[in-house]
């Protein structure tokens, strides 16, 4: 007899900028891609989908949010975004409110939000960075939500884990990725 594969599978939906759209490297070199071979080697009715735009910003993210709810209806969401607006020295306050909406209408669409940090370089100033850096811990707190505090743990200090743009991962990079974002994800699906 046939097993019984569920009706319809649960949906990880990867919402980012460039650091999650395989910016420079192959489609199956990326941690997504990767992160879709573990889930697919450890569990069965999962489907991943990866929406995420090079270049996206928090604002864009939150101008777009309500389409991809609406079309995919993801059970969970890893969102990755801020780093382009930290580049751009966006104001803390906005990327907060911004990342809060995105989560809040991810909530009400009821799924389960994985947040997903990220830090910027010294040359931003000790005062912005810090601020920065704690938004992602702000929002996971204030929304009781599952944070990756820092996308680049572990290698993000390496310039030989870059493109030579030293902004984005190369394909070294991309396992080192997956288990960071693995032990914060995996609890969320064996709920």
């Amino acid at each position: 007899m046939m097993p019984v594969a569920k009706a319809t599978a649960t949906k990880i939906l990867v919402y980012g900028d460039s650091l999650s759209a395989n910016y420079g490297i192959p489609i199956e070199a990326g941690w997504v891609s990767l992160l879709t071979q573990r889930i697919n080697n450890q569990y069965t009715g999962y489907q991943i989908i990866n929406t995420s735009i090079s270049g996206e910003t928090t604002l864009g993210g939150r101008n777009r949010i309500d389409q991809v709810l609406s079309t995919h209806k993801p059970n969970i969401i890893i969102v990755e975004l801020g780093a382009n607006d930290g580049l751009r020295g966006t104001s803390i306050q906005s990327i907060y409110d911004n990342l809060a909406t995105i989560i809040q209408k991810s909530q009400r669409n009821n799924a389960r939000v994985l947040l997903v940090g990220m830090r910027l370089p010294p040359n931003y100033g000790a005062t912005y960075t810090a601020k920065f850096q704690d938004t992602f811990t702000k929002l996971a707190k204030d929304y009781q939500i599952p944070l990756v505090p820092f996308l680049f743990e572990g290698f993000g200090e390496r310039s030989d884990f870059f493109l030579p743009d030293r902004l984005h991962p190369n394909e070294m990079a991309q396992p080192k990725i997956v288990e960071t974002i693995w032990p914060a994800l995996e609890p969320l699906l064996t709920k």
